[in-house]
């Protein structure tokens, strides 16, 4: 059996992609559990005041929007890793190490 050729583009190519999967994945899921509990919480109070529904549901949207911003940024990190930083990644050890 021959030995696999892997290059240096090869693990920039894979560290960002690993990198892009824990960024979304671990990201995914703080908004998870804060979008869930403000829906919770937002019921109970419903549950108990149902004359202040309407400021209730505003404030708890306006929170869930705000948790929601974490798995955005998480998202475009993500982007920025699988389509900008092998690329740079590769021309910075071209020109200024000159390896690969």
């Amino acid at each position: 059996m021959e030995g696999l050729n892997i290059t240096g583009q090869d693990l920039i190519y894979a560290a960002s992609a690993i990198g892009a999967g824990l960024a979304v994945g671990l990201a995914a899921i703080g908004p998870g559990i804060g979008e869930g509990f403000a829906a919770g919480k937002g019921t109970e109070a419903v549950g108990r005041q149902p004359e202040a529904q309407s400021k209730i549901t505003t404030t708890m949207l306006m929170g869930c929007a705000v948790a929601e911003t974490t798995g955005l940024y998480a998202l475009v990190i993500a982007i920025l890793l699988i389509f900008v930083a092998p690329n740079t990644m590769i021309n910075i050890l071209k020109n200024t190490i000159g390896l690969l």
